[in-house]
C-alpha cells in the first residue's frame, strides 16, 4: 500500500515509520525545510526510544522517505493521514487551521480516488468539516474516515506496533476495509465505528485515564491525612477486575500534550453543546492543584525557602521522554524562584526542551544527579527517571545540606529510607523522619 503521512510531529512520523516496518511505502510530508533535511538526514526532532533506528532501517530499504511537497506525495497513494498539530487555544477548544490547511492542499493534490484519514486528535464532527474542504476544491470520489491515535510518549513506538485496539471510523464499506487490511496485522481488535463515535472515543479514553489519576491524587491526599498509605490502597482497589492497576499510581499528577490539551477540549466541547461535564472540570481543577504539594512538603520540612537551594530530580513531564510541555516541574521551579530560592536542575534527555521554555538567573544547570545533590538545603524528584530511582541514598544524604527528600512520584520504599538519615516526604504515604535535622557547613 502507498501512504502518504501530513505532518511528523509525534503522531505523524511515529506513524509513519511503522507503517514503513510493516512494508508498506510511506512518504512523511512536513512545511519545514529544515525538519524535513534532518529526517532525510537520519535525525529525529524527538527523543522516543527506538524510532530512529527503525526509521533509519525502513529509510535504508527504500520504504520511507520525506519531503515538503504534498503534491508529490500525493500521486501514487491510496491513503492520506492527516497528523498535524490541534494545539489548543486560550478557550482550551482545539485549533484547527492545520487541519484545514492540510486539507486543502490535500484536495488540491488529489488525482484520484482515495482515502483520506485524520489521525490527529480533533473534535466530533472535524471529519465531515475536513470532508467538505475536500469536496469544494475536488470533484472526485474520495473517502474520509477517523483514525484516531492512542500512542504514549516514551513508548510510542511499542504502542503502535503492539496496540490495545485499533479505532475505525469510518462510512463507506471500502474505507473500512483498506484501514482493517492495513492494521490486521497489529491486532485482532479492530472497532470499526462511524465517524462521530470513532472522534469521541480518543476524547473519552484520555478523560477517563485523566479521571482515574486525579482521583488517586485524591485518595492520597486522604491517606495523608489518616495515616493511610497510598500504594497499598491503589493495590488493593487494582486487583478488582472491574477498576484495574493501570493509571492508580499516585504522584504529582498528569502533564504533557495529551490529557492536559484533550480534557480541556472535551469540557468545551461539551460547553458548545450546553452540557456542564462537572466531572471532568474538577479532574482538571485536581490536577491542577497536585502539583503544588509538593512544594506543601517541602515548606513543612525546611520552613522558609528563601535563600536556600533546593534540587529538582527531573523536568520532562514522564520518564523515557523531552517533552516538557505541562510538566509539573514548570510551575514548581517557578514558584520556588518566585519565592527567593536557588534551584538546582538536572534530567537526563529534557534539559534542554526546559531551558526554552523556563531560564532563569536562580537556575544552576547541574550535569547529573549527584551534582544536584550536592550543597542543596533539599531534593525533589519529579519524574522517575531509572537514574533517580537507582540513585545511591546514601550517596545523595552525604551530599545534601539538611537530609531532606520529597519524592513526588512515590519510587522509593521505606525500607530504602530506613538504610540512611533521610527524611522522607512521599505521596499519599507515612513521612518518615530521623532525628536529623542539622545543617551541615561544608560538603
Amino acid at each position: 500500500m502507498n501512504i502518504t503521512v501530513i505532518g511528523t510531529g509525534y503522531v505523524g512520523l511515529v506513524s509513519g515509520v511503522c507503517y514503513s516496518e510493516l512494508g508498506h511505502n510511506v512518504q512523511c510530508v512536513d512545511k519545514l525545510p529544515e525538519k524535513v533535511v534532518m529526517l532525510q538526514n537520519g535525525e529525529v526532532p524527538i527523543y522516543e526510544p527506538g524510532l530512529q533506528e527503525l526509521m533509519i532501517k525502513n529509510m535504508e530499504a527504500g520504504r520511507l522517505s520525506f519531503t515538503n511537497e504534498i503534491s508529490d506525495a500525493m500521486v501514487d497513494a491510496d491513503l492520506v493521514i492527516i497528523a498535524v498539530g490541534t494545539p489548543p487555544l486560550p478557550n482550551g477548544e482545539a485549533d484547527m487551521q492545520y487541519i484545514e490547511a492540510a486539507a486543502k492542499e490535500i484536495a488540491q493534490s488529489m488525482n484520484g480516488y482515495k482515502v483520506v484519514c485524520v489521525k490527529s486528535t480533533v473534535p466530533v464532527g472535524t471529519n465531515e468539516h475536513v470532508r467538505g474542504i475536500i469536496a469544494n476544491h475536488f470533484k472526485g470520489q474520495f473517502d474520509i474516515a477517523s483514525l484516531p491515535e492512542f500512542l504514549r510518549e516514551g513508548t510510542a513506538v511499542k504502542d503502535t506496533l503492539h496496540p490495545d485496539r485499533i479505532v475505525i471510523g469510518a462510512e463507506s464499506e471500502q474505507a473500512s476495509a483498506l484501514l482493517t487490511e492495513l492494521h490486521r496485522p497489529l491486532t485482532k481488535e479492530i472497532v470499526v465505528t462511524d465517524i462521530r463515535s470513532a472522534e469521541m472515543i480518543k476524547y473519552a479514553s484520555n478523560a477517563f485515564l485523566a479521571t482515574k489519576i486525579s482521583f488517586i491524587n485524591e485518595i492520597a491526599n486522604i491517606c495523608e491525612k489518616v495515616g493511610a498509605d497510598v500504594t497499598e490502597v491503589a493495590k488493593g482497589m487494582g486487583l478488582d477486575r472491574r477498576i484495574g492497576s493501570s493509571f492508580l499510581k499516585a504522584g504529582i499528577g498528569y502533564g504533557g500534550s495529551c490529557f492536559p490539551k484533550d480534557t480541556k477540549a472535551l469540557i468545551q466541547i461539551a460547553g458548545n453543546v450546553e452540557y456542564d461535564f462537572k466531572l471532568l472540570k474538577a479532574v482538571v481543577e485536581v490536577n491542577r492543584h497536585q502539583r503544588y504539594g509538593v512544594l506543601d512538603k517541602l515548606f513543612h520540612a525546611i520552613d522558609n525557602v528563601y535563600g536556600k537551594t533546593i534540587g529538582i530530580w527531573g523536568l520532562s513531564f514522564k520518564p523515557e521522554t523531552d517533552d516538557v510541555r505541562e510538566a509539573p516541574a514548570i510551575e514548581v521551579i517557578d514558584r520556588l524562584i518566585e519565592l527567593g530560592a536557588k534551584v538546582k536542575v538536572y534530567d537526563p534527555i529534557a534539559m534542554e526542551s526546559f531551558r526554552r521554555i523556563l531560564d532563569h538567573p536562580s537556575i544552576e544547570w547541574c550535569e547529573n544527579a549527584l551534582e544536584v545533590a550536592r550543597g542543596s538545603n533539599a531534593l525533589c524528584l519529579l519524574t522517575e527517571w531509572n537514574e533517580f530511582v537507582e540513585a545511591d541514598l546514601s550517596e545523595v544524604e552525604a551530599a545534601l545540606l539538611q537530609p531532606v527528600l520529597v519524592d513526588g512520584r512515590n519510587v522509593f520504599s521505606i525500607e530504602q529510607i530506613k538504610k540512611t538519615g533521610l527524611n522522607y516526604y512521599p505521596v499519599g504515604r507515612p513521612v518518615f523522619q530521623t532525628e536529623k535535622q542539622y545543617s551541615k557547613d561544608v560538603v
